[in-house]
């Protein structure tokens, strides 16, 4: 799983600040409903969402798919995490077995 509840509980309630530039992108359930057409605001979708993952924790690939799983709604994780990735958000091992990230964007 993702870690503890407190821990998911604090990646849902991230969720809640989500940047009025992109809040017409969200749900009600603050999910990712559409990926943005415009280059800026997919940066800004990916800045927040890259939030969520705690600094200097391990995840697995698996675990990596469930949160994005859990706060997007168009079925594209490997899109996110693809994005995630090249952007430096977050590092993986070269297999893809493990994903972290570095530090907290300012």
């Amino acid at each position: 799983m993702l870690g503890s509840r407190q821990e998911e509980r604090g990646e849902i309630d991230k969720m809640k600040e989500i940047p009025k530039d992109i809040k017409n992108f969200f749900d009600e359930e603050g999910r990712l409903e559409v990926w943005p057409g415009k280059r800026k605001k997919q940066l800004l979708a990916l800045e927040f969402i890259a939030g969520l993952f705690q600094v200097g924790r391990e995840y697995t690939e698996k675990e990596i798919n469930e949160l994005l799983e859990k706060v997007h709604t168009f079925n594209d994780a490997a899109l996110l995490r693809r994005e995630l990735f090249e952007l430096g958000y977050l590092n993986r091992k070269k297999d893809g077995s493990s994903y972290w990230r570095d530090r907290a964007e300012e």
